[in-house]
């Protein structure tokens, strides 16, 4: 069994890709997620998604009081900054980087 992607690998692709957000400040429907979608499936974001920037710094009770003791809508990131290109360049860096798992998983078969 291999967990893909891992942090790393999601890392990686944020940095291919220039993301202007790290990942603790984008973690739900911010630049990453909106990327994504603006290059895979456009009509799933609306105008308004795109001006929905909310930031929620400290977030240390997260698992406690769930994401709305934090956003109420949804969004922890700023959508405001994702791209078509970014998303198209994200997802080719996690393709690339899942052919290291495949390899894994051979190796793993053949033992």
């Amino acid at each position: 069994m291999s967990l893909f992607p891992t942090r790393a690998e999601w890392d990686s692709a944020r940095q291919a890709a220039v993301l202007e957000t790290d990942s603790h400040e984008d973690m739900h429907a911010g630049e990453l997620e909106v990327s994504i979608l603006l290059s895979c499936r456009p009509g799933a974001i609306d105008d308004g998604a795109l001006a929905a920037d909310h930031l929620a710094g400290d977030r240390s009770f997260l698992l406690v009081h769930g994401m709305k003791a934090y956003t109420e809508s949804g969004v922890i990131g700023r959508p405001s900054v994702a791209t078509s290109a970014k998303g198209s360049i994200i997802l080719d860096a996690l393709a690339e980087a899942f052919a290291d798992h495949l390899v894994a998983l051979g190796a793993a078969g053949a033992a």
